[in-house]
């Protein structure tokens, strides 16, 4: 009986944390702006994500939400695949930039991607590279998750990127990062700066 009575308890567990979830965002959607943006989706760097983002024609709304889905802000984040910093990227990845010139490597060391300037030079040029690979947005973002190969290929056949991924991955994480490009938009309609400076 008892054994019955925990397992009828722990299937409760996903309506609760379902639930948390949707007060979380019925919450976000009343709460004050600069809470919003403080607490859910902040910006850091803001100056160096501007000026890098400017550099390599790259929306600065979109670096800062690859930001919040790769590392939520974190520096010093690293992942079991290896990729590094702010943006996740592999060394490989930087180095790789730096080898297309697309990134000055004498002022900015590929092998420094803990640094969050450097990480955010290399991930927007590398944002850069996917958007004259790619056509729109959502091809660029799911690139930057699954490579710009796999899209190719997703693509070859033709229509929308978002009804031809063929990874859950890739697909949840073009709707996050899509989620939160919109939110930053919101949060930050007169341009990006740090969330601790830009309460209003």
């Amino acid at each position: 009986m008892r054994h019955e009575r925990f397992f009828r308890w722990f299937r409760t567990i996903p309506i609760l944390v379902m639930l948390a979830v949707c007060v979380l965002t019925f919450a976000a959607d009343f709460a004050p702006r600069q809470v919003v943006r403080q607490l859910l989706f902040p910006v850091s760097h803001a100056s160096q994500i501007n000026e890098s983002s400017s550099r390599h024609g790259v929306d600065p709304y979109l670096t800062c939400a690859v930001i919040k889905c790769e590392s939520g802000w974190n520096a010093d984040a690293s992942s079991s695949a290896g990729a590094v910093g702010l943006m996740q990227l592999l060394p490989a990845t930087a180095s790789e930039m730096a080898r297309l010139g697309l990134v000055d490597s004498s002022r900015y060391d590929p092998s420094e991607l803990t640094d969050p300037a450097t990480n955010i030079e290399y991930g927007t040029a590398y944002l850069a590279y996917l958007q004259k690979a790619l056509g729109s947005r959502d091809e660029v973002i799911a690139a930057y998750n699954a490579g710009v190969g796999n899209v190719q290929g997703w693509l070859s056949g033709g229509g929308e990127i978002s009804s031809k991924i063929e990874y859950a991955e890739t697909a949840a994480y073009l709707v996050r990062v899509n989620d939160a490009y919109d939110r930053y938009q919101e949060l930050y309609p007169e341009g990006v700066s740090d969330s601790s400076l830009a309460l209003s």
